[in-house]
């Protein structure tokens, strides 16, 4: 009984520090993934073809965060879209709007400065 008891708390441990991790990481994501999109967005872009560059890229979004971000960066005034019907049902297409690209340099300069912030914390001996 003790040894199963032992092997369940051991798996059940194990189990919620990679569940911690993966909840880590995800965090760390969201910190950036408004970035990440209007970086990608330089160019008209459809939806699905964004969330496959970015899986391909190393940086996977699920679609049911993907989709209303790009809703929410038009809706702020930092993405611009455009219905297209080229295939036999319409897609929308977005792109980086003037005030995305401006503020996508601000948060450029933003990054630089956070990097090396946490460089210096998480880095350097402080001993």
């Amino acid at each position: 009984m003790t040894i199963l008891y032992s092997i369940q708390y051991i798996v059940t441990m194990s189990t919620n520090k990679e569940e911690v991790r993966k909840n880590i990481i995800l965090e760390l994501r969201r910190g950036v993934i408004t970035l990440v999109v209007l970086s990608r967005l330089k160019n008209q872009e459809y939806g699905y073809t964004l969330l496959k560059e970015l899986d391909d890229l190393g940086f996977s979004v699920d679609q049911n965060t993907l989709y209303p971000l790009l809703r929410r960066l038009e809706k702020q005034g930092l993405l611009e879209s455009e219905w297209k019907v080229e295939d036999p049902r319409p897609r929308r297409y977005y792109s980086r709007s003037k005030l995305g690209s401006q503020l996508l340099g601000e948060l450029k300069e933003e990054l630089k400065k956070q990097n090396e912030i946490l460089e210096e914390i998480i880095y350097e001996n402080h001993e």
